[in-house]
């Protein structure tokens, strides 16, 4: 993988508390997955993708086996992107719960931001 094309910066300890829970494999693929999000140019929708009808979210996708793990981020000034909650999916359809949570931190970090 080359070199950084965007950061990524975690707000406050959302992403990092749902990481610490998870399995070894799991956080393995997390951080392979961010690193090809940090490194490529044009990032496959299979690991990030925008979630229709939000505010500029998008979502980080990771599956391990039969395992399906969700991260929310959004970008702030092009390349930086920013993580907030992650959880693990069980259903077809994203939580509308994790979604309305995403949106209200993507508020809490601009509002705190400006």
């Amino acid at each position: 993988m080359g070199n950084f094309i965007r950061d990524i910066f975690y707000f406050k300890n959302y992403y990092l508390d749902f990481f610490g829970s998870l399995k070894p494999e799991v956080k393995s693929k997390f951080n392979w997955t961010l690193q090809l999000i940090a490194t490529v140019d044009r990032v496959p929708e299979k690991f990030f993708k925008h979630m229709s009808g939000t505010s500029g979210l998008y979502e980080i996708r990771v599956e391990v086996g039969t395992d399906i793990y969700r991260v929310f981020s959004f970008f702030d000034k092009g390349q930086l992107i920013i993580l907030v909650n992650g959880f693990q999916k069980k259903t077809q359809k994203t939580p509308k719960a994790e979604i309305a949570l995403a949106e209200k931190l993507k508020k809490e970090y601009f509002d705190e931001k400006d």
